[in-house]
């Protein structure tokens, strides 16, 4: 005798499950053309789905250090238990997303408590290339959430103490409506090549004898294009011309989004502003400086300058 068997509530869940496999594989294939994009696709969220995760990412700051678990041959891992696990009291957590099928949390302690033999606590910059590079992304994510929620405890317009609202990443007070979501700063950041060479500077902080690309804040009013020529033109009074969107980069120190452009020298002599500004000069390839370290857009600029430069030779 032939059985039919009722298939209707398996088909539209293996359904839901291929649909939902097909968009996290064409999202793992978009996020590879980009520059600074995560390598796995990452869902903010306000709180967990409900979905189980096989994992746990919890990004544990205190006074702007992380806290990081040390493994065998002293590899360092992003720390995969809760502060409640390891009996540390919070005074704020909150529900990041989920980064392929790990959910990620955020995390801030109120001091620098004593730790497991196996942890530490880590300055943020000194993880670079030490942590894969999506993780230290989304530790950047991290702190900038903590760095907001700690600037708005209170309202800004009746300084009432504000509260968290669940349903997005937004504070809100509980007197006048107000409502606060994270601050984010744009700045934008321009390589200019004058034919076979590149216009650097170096600011009094940088480490001696590093040089960089010119860099500025977006002012209100402006556009991004309009932004790369006035901070060209006030820091080392040069016009440019071709100005051309080269890729951005998540900067969360603290809470910053750099826009990368490129452009070419149109006209002038540099004349530095000394406020900013201690040194700047046209540099061919065979006599680049100290330049900034990978982590940054600005590396990448200048290296699209070298790659350049050096295919036409």
């Amino acid at each position: 005798m032939f059985m039919q068997h009722d298939h209707s509530g398996i088909c539209p869940a293996l359904s839901t499950i291929r649909k939902q496999a097909d968009i996290f594989r064409q999202e793992q294939i978009m996020t590879k053309q980009y520059h600074f994009s995560l390598k796995t696709p990452f869902r903010p969220g306000n709180h967990p789905d409900g979905s189980i995760s096989s994992a746990a990412f919890w990004f544990i700051f205190s006074k702007e250090k992380i806290l990081v678990q040390i493994a065998e041959e002293d590899k360092v891992r992003v720390c995969s238990f809760s502060p409640e696990d390891l009996g540390l009291p919070v005074i704020f957590t909150r529900y990041l997303g989920r980064y392929g099928v790990i959910d990620c949390f955020v995390a801030e302690l109120d001091d620098i408590p004593a730790v497991p033999p196996a942890m530490q606590f880590r300055g943020l910059r000194s993880l670079f290339g030490v942590i894969d590079d999506d993780l230290f992304s989304l530790a950047g994510r991290a702190i900038q959430i903590i760095h907001w929620h700690r600037e708005h405890r209170f309202c800004g317009k009746c300084a009432t103490p504000m509260i968290d609202r669940r349903s997005e990443l937004a504070r809100k007070c509980p007197n006048c409506d107000f409502i606060s979501y994270p601050r984010l700063s744009p700045a934008v950041i321009m390589s200019v090549v004058r034919e076979d060479r590149i216009l650097l500077a170096r600011a009094p902080r940088f480490p001696a004898g590093m040089y960089s690309t010119l860099a500025g804040f977006v002012e209100p009013g402006e556009t991004l294009e309009e932004a790369v020529r006035r901070e060209v033109s006030e820091e080392v009074a040069v016009s440019i011309d071709n100005i051309q969107y080269v890729a951005s980069q998540p900067w969360p120190f603290p809470h910053s989004i750099m826009i990368g452009f490129s452009a070419t020298y149109a006209g002038g002599e540099i004349r530095i502003d000394e406020k900013e500004i201690e040194d700047a000069g046209w540099f061919s390839v065979d006599e680049l400086p100290q330049l900034p370290a990978k982590i940054s857009i600005a590396h990448l600029l200048i290296e699209n300058f070298i790659k350049k430069k050096s295919k036409k030779s």
